[in-house]
């Protein structure tokens, strides 16, 4: 048989020559190994979940110390504490208070003799402070700072003893005591609250959270594709990539956490991040077989030509995001540090996956995807051999035909429309999260409230170190008085005040109280009094000192800093990278650019709906929180990372289609109607899935990850309808062929290939030889298709 027989032929619309800089596609190339090595393709992909996950708990994941995770001046008074070797053991306050009486009534005063017993018979505090006399009768001169400024407060403080990692399981019966006291008095108020008991109470609730979370994302995600394919194992095979996938990062995360130590919340991020693109790229990919195997192309050609086309798609849109995600090393901060490794790690092994392993399994399986087809559900894919895409649903078509009719006025709707909703980000204001991103409805949080209201800044005080040779000498402890009288005379600054020293003398930490909520401008205002002014005239006049400032109104100042520094070069790589990107993936500078402006007009407009709803308060009854007035700090930078790059997720796959459809002898509106047709019901399933899972974060107790989940949620809602089915085919009809001007001094980038020129039973100018082997005439002079028969058995 003569070579060129043993290929399929397949008719295609009339090819557009290529460059002789033309090269190949990475994603077929890949997946025809993968097919023709299936067995390796899988088991290696197994091994390489297997093994990363045996080696994380082989060596373990190194977490971030909290020295290691500020900036500025706070992180430099963080490292000096964790140096000096401070026992690590977590304070807590009770809380007793009355309306009517003061700490001077007997029964006020017998109410702190019962704590202070109760809390010592458990055997599990230490270092007890009360204002009461030491014989247990009437107040101490010294506790003054244990009492507050209207006398209808006090406060018993105490560390817990022991190993500190297990004080949270061990404050309960602390905690226990104390409503035993509680019972005794029910006309005060006493009221336990502090780190091990906000680490079991809050813990527990946010572990509830997280439980309900991974209980719920993997079953909603998997209902969403039983209704988007209608069978069984075509829903099962993305969740089990993803699944496996996610796995397999946090292994190779134990690794890099070597270099770059994680925080606790990058795992659940790279679950949420992983779950959203390891599915979408398994959906890109099936989908368009299934739509190849419609139009005729047999079980090869279907998925040579999904190889080609999806395939690339994800390769592309996998870069981009890996891309926005390394724009957080730029800040040097390490908790956005730790995202970026995690986040880039699950989505190139999601990429991975679906370059390799998926190709070997729809290979092996080729019609058999459709095992378990759900009566109702399954929908045999209809036929669109000229790729029209009129096998979509009858609302996309609708939208779009009123789109490519004016696009004028659709481009200018759009626009504005987002431009409105984008608004009210000018007036954004950022903090860090402190009480206030607790639910209300726990006693604790009630209890710090009280607290902070109580004692303005003994919740969340501010804490100066002072480093020298010996803090104990007569010196040190005059400024650390001079200090004293000074903080309190500014108004800003309150009791209680109290100074703790390391064993070997070097180091001392004092904690004064903030005005304001810790993160307000009044808390702001207060902090720049102490470093500029108190400080300064104070300790800061010690000879060979050295003083610093921290605390979560230091760490919220100095992160802000951090932010106005690094936001633009993070901006400005972002932005740049990805325009590079696109540019050489579409040889196309209007292309590029018109990218890059939707997804930035995207992003904004998602900004807006977190201001209106978390800053504004708008949507507190329906998402069940009370707002504080404030965005979390890390947020807008990190969603801008985390947006963009799965914006861009569907704006690749989008463009790519329309490239394809150019690159047949397509005119430039056809290929935008064809193109956005042709993907509407895949841009839809993929938005369903990523929309319900970040909707669940929405659900979390914390403020501030319902504004991630919420942000997340409205951004990709916003992507996939006003952007990709309205703004981006009416911008691309206004252009025509101008989408696609590249400068002459451009035209030497190479020209990548956007897959097959056609599938089976399109339209064509004449027959072309699907997978002609190098060298051999295929009616394109330098182009080489995909070779079907390097997917067959």
């Amino acid at each position: 048989m003569p070579r060129r027989a043993r290929h399929a032929v397949l008719p295609v619309a009339q090819p557009v020559p290529t460059t002789a800089g033309s090269t190949g596609n990475l994603a077929a190339t890949v997946a025809q190994w993968s097919a023709r090595h299936r067995a390796t393709a899988i088991v290696g992909w197994l091994l390489l979940v297997i093994g990363a996950t045996l080696l994380s708990g082989t060596i373990g994941t190194r977490s971030a110390a909290g020295s290691e995770l500020g900036s500025g001046r706070s992180a430099r008074a963080e490292q000096i504490i964790d140096a000096a070797g401070f026992p690590e053991q977590p304070g807590e306050m009770v809380l007793i208070r009355s309306d009517q009486l003061t700490v001077d009534s007997p029964q006020f005063q017998a109410a702190l003799r019962d704590v202070t017993v109760a809390v010592e018979a458990t055997g599990e505090v230490a270092n007890l402070a009360s204002p009461l006399a030491a014989d247990g009768t009437g107040l101490a001169t010294d506790g003054a700072g244990l009492v507050s400024a209207d006398r209808h407060a006090a406060l018993v403080t105490f560390e817990l003893a022991g190993d500190p990692e297990t004080a949270p399981d061990r404050v309960g019966e602390v905690l226990d005591a104390v409503a035993g006291v509680q019972a005794q008095y029910p006309d005060l108020t006493v009221a336990q609250a502090g780190a091990a008991s906000g680490d079991r109470l809050i813990g527990e609730s946010l572990d509830r959270d997280l439980q309900r979370l991974s209980m719920l994302s993997i079953p909603l995600t998997l209902g969403i594709l039983l209704v988007a394919f209608g069978a069984l194992l075509a829903a099962v095979i993305p969740i089990g990539l993803a699944i496996t996938g996610f796995l397999a990062s946090l292994g190779l995360l134990a690794v890099a956490s070597r270099a770059i130590p994680t925080v606790d919340a990058t795992a659940h991020l790279m679950l949420l991040i992983g779950l959203a693109v390891g599915v979408d790229y398994c959906l890109f990919y099936i989908r368009r077989e299934r739509e190849e195997r419609a139009n005729g192309a047999d079980r090869h050609q279907a998925l040579a030509i999904a190889a080609a086309t999806s395939g690339r798609s994800v390769l592309i849109s996998g870069l981009t995001v890996v891309v926005a995600m390394a724009g957080m090393f730029l800040t040097g901060d390490g908790t956005f540090m730790s995202f970026a490794v995690g986040t880039i790690l699950v989505v190139l092994v999601a990429v991975l996956g679906s370059l390799t392993v998926l190709p070997a399994l729809l290979s092996k399986l080729g019609d058999r995807v459709d095992l378990g087809k759900i009566p109702g559900l399954y929908r045999r894919p209809r036929p669109d051999p000229d790729g029209t895409g009129t096998a979509q649903g009858r609302v996309w078509r609708a939208v779009l035909g009123a789109v490519l009719r004016r696009p004028g006025r659709a481009a200018a709707l759009s626009a504005g429309a987002l431009a409105l909703v984008a608004l009210p980000a000018l007036q954004m204001h950022t903090a860090s999260p402190g009480i206030s991103d607790v639910p209300n409805d726990l006693p604790l949080i009630a209890t710090f409230k009280q607290i902070e209201q109580a004692f303005p800044g003994g919740t969340d005080p501010a804490v100066v170190v002072v480093k020298a040779a010996d803090v104990t000498t007569a010196e040190t402890s005059t400024a650390i008085e001079q200090f004293r009288q000074a903080a309190i005379a500014t108004g800003q600054l309150h009791e209680p005040i109290t100074v703790e020293v390391n064993p070997d003398r070097t180091v001392a930490v004092i904690d004064v109280g903030l005005a304001g909520s810790g993160t307000d401008a009044v808390s702001e205002d207060a902090l720049h009094t102490l470093r500029d002014e108190v400080v300064p005239a104070t300790l800061g006049q010690l000879p060979g000192a050295e003083v610093g400032v921290t605390g979560l109104t230091a760490w919220s100042a100095d992160f802000n800093d951090l932010l106005s520094r690094s936001v633009p070069l993070v901006f400005g790589f972002v932005l740049g990278l990805a325009f590079l990107l696109l540019l050489v993936s579409f040889r196309s500078l209007v292309v590029a650019v018109t990218a890059i402006a939707l997804n930035l007009l995207s992003v904004a407009a998602a900004y807006g709906l977190l201001v209106l709803t978390f800053q504004f308060g708008w949507g507190e009854s329906l998402l069940d929180f009370t707002s504080t007035g404030e965005i979390a700090n890390w947020l807008p930078l990190f969603l801008f990372v985390i947006l963009f790059g799965l914006s861009m997720d569907y704006h690749v796959f989008v463009l790519s289609r329309i490239r394809e459809g150019h690159d047949r002898g397509l005119t430039t509106r056809q290929a935008v109607a064809n193109g956005i047709a042709g993907t509407a019901g895949t841009i839809t399933s993929a938005a369903v899935v990523m929309v319900a899972v970040f909707g669940l974060f929405a659900s979390m107790s914390l403020v501030s990850m319902k504004q991630l989940g919420f942000g997340l949620a409205a951004a990709i809602l916003i992507d996939a309808t006003i952007v990709r089915a309205v703004l981006l085919p009416a911008v691309m009809a206004l252009l025509g062929e101008r989408n696609w001007y590249l400068p002459r001094w451009l035209r030497w980038l190479p020209e990548l290939s956007h897959g097959q020129p056609g599938p089976a039973g399109r339209p064509a100018a004449g027959p072309v030889a699907v997978g002609a082997p190098a060298g051999e005439p295929d009616g394109h002079p330098n182009r080489r298709p995909v070779p079907v028969s390097a997917l067959r058995d």
